[in-house]
């Protein structure tokens, strides 16, 4: 088939990759502008480029899709489908019915739960147990269409998004090859989403992150996984602010919410419902990450100390 590929960021790479190896022929790719990144903001390509570039296939990155300009381009490579994955926008009626096999999207949940932008992190957010990949046939709303073929993997209780994110990269390529087979000996089976256990997953923001050590242990070592790697969850310890990159349900018990009960090797932090969360790794502002091991090296952390304060 000739395929139209949308994408940007790192989790739509394994999905382009797989239909480059395949049998498929991958005509066009088209991804988001370059954006300026890091303290220097040099202006660099979204991931989906840089590897539709490395194979030498035809980039297009145009701000809106609301002129002719996109379909005009699409039209040029009669693809017989178009597939979606992590764009990062919302595609108009006319690129949507272009194609044979219209367009097809690799969703990062087990539709119709988590619609939106960010279904990866909020699962974990949520304390979900299991999430998936839903391959779906795009239509006018807002990942509502039919759903073609899902895969559901449980999610580890120490699981971050970063982690879940990878792993779920992975299954989408395989899943997307499955779909392709389907689409083309038209063995797939769709299914109408129903609307009840919808959660709208909203974009993850910097005003997630602070802790609220009232909240129960569980809920917090949730926020510290789903945030992992960004923003990150932030507490403030000795009044400094401090990002917490992991943590595990201790055993320990304590009495007032965002006390220090333990500090060997580990910070132990009593939460809302008198469970602890044990903090394994942090980063003080303007210093790499590190264990709580060697952060206590050089910074004294009392038992009874208040975090958030």
């Amino acid at each position: 088939m000739n395929i139209v590929f949308m994408g940007t960021p790192d989790f739509a790479v394994p999905c382009l990759e797989k239909l480059i190896e395949s049998s498929h022929n991958v005509c066009a790719v088209f991804s988001q502008p370059d954006k300026p990144v890091g303290r220097k903001q040099v202006l660099t390509p979204p991931p989906v480029k840089a590897c539709a570039v490395e194979h030498s296939i035809p980039v297009y990155q145009p701000s809106s899709l609301k002129n002719s300009d996109a379909i005009d381009i699409i039209n040029q490579y009669n693809p017989d489908v178009i597939v979606v994955v992590a764009y990062g926008k919302i595609l108009p009626h006319n690129i949507l019915t272009s194609a044979k096999y219209g367009c097809i999207n690799v969703h990062a949940s087990l539709l119709p739960r988590y619609r939106g932008a960010a279904p990866i992190q909020w699962s974990i957010l949520n304390g979900d147990s299991e999430t998936g990949v839903t391959i779906m046939q795009m239509d006018d709303g807002l990942d509502t269409g039919d759903m073609l073929l899902t895969e559901s993997t449980p999610i580890g209780i120490n699981e971050t998004s970063e982690e879940l994110f990878n792993r779920l990269s992975v299954m989408g390529a395989g899943l997307l090859s499955d779909c392709l087979e389907g689409l083309e000996n038209n063995s797939l089976s769709p299914v109408k989403q129903g609307d009840a256990g919808t959660c709208y997953a909203e974009k993850i923001t910097k005003e997630l992150s602070p802790i609220d050590w009232s909240r129960s242990a569980l809920e917090i070592h949730n926020q510290v996984r789903g945030l992992q790697s960004w923003p990150c969850a932030v507490t403030k310890i000795n009044g400094k602010t401090v990002k917490i990159h992991k943590t595990v349900l201790s055993d320990k018990t304590g009495n007032i919410a965002g006390e220090i009960v333990d500090n060997r090797n580990t910070l132990t932090v009593c939460c809302g419902d008198g469970k602890c969360v044990d903090i394994l790794e942090l980063q003080p502002e303007g210093k790499k990450r590190m264990d709580t091991k060697s952060f206590l090296l050089g910074n004294t952390v009392d038992i009874s100390t208040i975090l958030g304060n």
